[in-house]
């Protein structure tokens, strides 16, 4: 495996500061697996230790240079809205498939009709594409056609590269996360997910101990996976 340089990618701490990485949830919702992450108790919310932000970080970047070196997939999931932007381009970047905002059931444990369901998407953009096909449709069937796409698109449109179940689901927010880590579990896929205070690490393969209400922080950690991987 290529050695990754981290004095090149790993955000200083004062960034990591500034992005907010360190800011936990409420005293009333910490999970109690969560203390060796935890440094400090302010104004009820809990600090997270960025120190252990940074060693969990390496751990998860190791592992995902090593899945793709070795020729695995990985699913991109954002759960959220402030980490899709991210997660589309590293997927885009990487040529993997990704999973914008919500997950669909059965995505992993359903797989042959998730096939199926991707592979109307892709029949039906190509027809939309063809010039041809499109001069035979009536005005009302094109619209249709075109309003069917749309939906198919919010649906599906990170999912065309899926040809096979992936090696590994990545997940911008655990707290969003509980029907993919159910579903990768039930197929034995390694999960590595962004956690605040109120999850627990010991659920997933790789936790990445961060904020993952605020946008900044979860850019920066998707930003440092980015530039290791690329």
């Amino acid at each position: 495996m290529a050695e990754i340089d981290y004095s090149k990618i790993m955000p200083s701490y004062e960034d990591m500061l500034l992005a907010g990485v360190h800011y936990g949830r409420k005293k009333t919702v910490r999970h109690p697996k969560m203390e060796p992450f935890i440094y400090a108790l302010k104004d009820a919310i809990h600090l997270i230790n960025i120190f252990k932000t940074e060693e969990e970080l390496k751990k998860a970047i190791e592992f995902l240079q090593k899945t793709k070196e070795n020729g695995g997939s990985i699913l991109w999931s954002s759960l959220t809205k402030h980490s899709e932007e991210k997660i589309v381009e590293i997927a885009d970047l990487l040529s993997m498939p990704c999973i914008k905002e919500r997950w669909l059931g059965g995505t992993l444990t359903n797989f042959k009709t998730m096939q199926e369901r991707i592979k109307y998407y892709k029949e039906m953009k190509e027809k939309l594409a063809d010039p041809v096909f499109m001069e035979k449709l009536t005005k009302k069937e094109k619209h249709d056609m075109e309003k069917e796409l749309r939906l198919l698109r919010e649906k599906f449109g990170g999912l065309e590269r899926l040809v096979k179940l992936p090696d590994v689901v990545f997940l911008s927010s655990l707290r969003q996360g509980d029907l993919p880590l159910r579903e990768a579990k039930r197929m034995g896929i390694k999960v590595v997910a962004i956690l605040n205070t109120e999850s627990d690490p010991t659920s997933v393969d790789y936790p990445i101990p961060a904020n993952d209400n605020a946008k900044q922080s979860v850019d920066l950690i998707l930003e440092t996976i980015k530039k290791a991987l690329i």
